[in-house]
């Protein structure tokens, strides 16, 4: 299966955002990053762990308040250059649980806060 990330525009009233299905090549991350028009990501303001294939439901605990029209990126981060399995280590440019690539480009979906 190709890697992928599949999300809908939703309200996060309830502190979480919500992707219907995640397929990873490996144990990784579903992370969320603050984006705009640019679709550069940002600053990340949520995650939750993924296994490897496909996991559906998933749901990330948000981290900062986030606004209807704010537009965030959902992405998939692989479990890798760490210091500790199962422990989220990216910070925004860094390698440790970095994002994954598929032909250069980055596993994710952008959605618009409602």
């Amino acid at each position: 299966m190709m890697p992928m990330v599949e999300a809908a525009n939703q309200s996060v009233s309830n502190g979480v955002v919500s992707a219907g299905s995640v397929v990873a090549p490996a144990n990784g991350w579903l992370v969320v990053h603050r984006t705009d028009a640019d679709m550069a990501p940002g600053p990340v303001v949520g995650h939750a762990p993924i296994r490897e294939g496909e996991t559906t439901d998933v749901a990330a605990i948000l981290t900062e308040d986030v606004a209807p029209g704010d537009m965030l990126m959902l992405m998939v981060h692989g479990e890798t250059g760490g210091m500790h399995t199962g422990l989220f280590e990216y910070t925004l440019g860094a390698a440790e649980d970095g994002p994954i690539r598929v032909d250069g480009n980055l596993v994710m979906q952008v959605i618009t806060v409602e």
